[in-house]
């Protein structure tokens, strides 16, 4: 797709597993959610496999490595190997190695996926400010990490050696709630230095450009749940994208999301990589689809009809996109998406 303004999301008379060859798909809130697997991820997936598709696991948690996840997602019934899932942590590996000499000493702030990303690009991991690191770079580290390790980046970064964060997800959810992040942890080292980290992971280019190095897709189709990783990275990347509704995206940020937020295709699970989309056409003044017609009116979105709650949602997307344009849509959506019980 093109960088502009989408006014609606589009249909597809293939399903999308045949309309792309390759499915970048995020992990938590779209494969499964506190380490178990979401409703008809599993035998969603298998199809698309089964059909041609190639599945590779996009995701911004640098803590795991690809070995670990690969097992997981094998464990889940989603047969995968460690080359088909691709990590923040490699991203900001890659943009390091581009920035300092081969063999250079960089302090980890972090997880083991740091450290086994380092080392395949010929970086070694050290654990101290005093160990003369070249960089910083900071990841995920789990709820166990020690809050001295933030004092180490503090005082490697005052001296002068260039600051990198694998991602910037403020929240990270668990099977207990939603969690701090790896953005907040970098806030924390933010605050301290006034110093700017080079960011790795999506929703920017260095994540996009690893993804396509080691998946070779030449019609990639992210898939994801969040609008400001997901699918603004796709849009940055210039490729199109699936919103599953499993994750931290309901109906009304949706609705309310800006053009960079805006998916291409909206399904409830990963069971729309196996099926069409029903266009979104204009109607008068509203939009319809299928059996449902949204119109903006005053002050609030207006939903007429029957039929399936997607449907109706992404008529209701027409409709608050077109009249937000370029901004995001502030028009009363609380009873259009009752409606739709979504």
């Amino acid at each position: 797709m093109s960088q502009s303004v989408r006014t609606r999301p589009e249909g597809s008379g293939q399903a999308l597993s045949e309309a792309y060859d390759t499915a970048l798909l995020d992990l938590d809130g779209v494969v499964y959610a506190g380490g178990n697997a979401i409703g008809h991820a599993v035998e969603s997936l298998a199809a698309a496999r089964a059909g041609g598709m190639h599945l590779a696991y996009v995701t911004n948690n640098a803590l795991r490595t690809p070995d670990v996840v690969a097992a997981h997602l094998t464990a889940l019934g989603i047969p995968t190997g460690a080359d088909d899932v691709i990590t923040s942590a490699q991203a900001a590996a890659r943009l390091i190695s581009e920035q300092v000499p081969a063999g250079a000493r960089v302090l980890v702030i972090g997880g083991e996926g740091l450290r086994v990303a380092l080392r395949e690009r010929g970086l070694e991991p050290v654990e101290s400010a005093d160990d003369d690191p070249a960089a910083v770079v900071q990841g995920y580290g789990g709820p166990e990490l020690a809050w001295g390790r933030f004092a180490e980046a503090c005082y490697a970064i005052a001296r002068g050696v260039p600051w990198f964060a694998s991602n910037t997800d403020l929240t990270i959810p668990g099977a207990r709630g939603i969690g701090p992040g790896n953005g907040a942890a970098v806030e924390v080292v933010r605050i301290a230095t006034g110093a700017e980290p080079q960011v790795a992971g999506k929703p920017l280019p260095p994540m996009h450009r690893e993804t396509i190095l080691r998946t070779g897709a030449e019609r990639p189709l992210v898939v994801g749940d969040r609008l400001d990783t997901d699918i603004e990275g796709a849009f940055n990347g210039d490729v199109d994208s699936l919103l599953v509704l499993t994750g931290v995206t309901d109906g009304a940020q949706l609705l309310a999301a800006p053009p960079q937020h805006r998916p291409t295709y909206v399904d409830a699970d990963l069971r729309g990589l196996l099926t069409g989309q029903p266009e979104v056409v204009q109607d008068g003044g509203g939009f319809r689809c299928g059996g449902w017609t949204a119109t903006a009116g005053a002050e609030r979105l207006e939903l007429d009809g029957d039929g399936a709650a997607l449907e109706g949602l992404r008529a209701l997307c027409a409709a608050a996109w077109t009249v937000a344009g370029a901004g995001t849509c502030a028009l009363d959506a609380e009873k259009a998406l009752a409606r739709l019980g979504l």
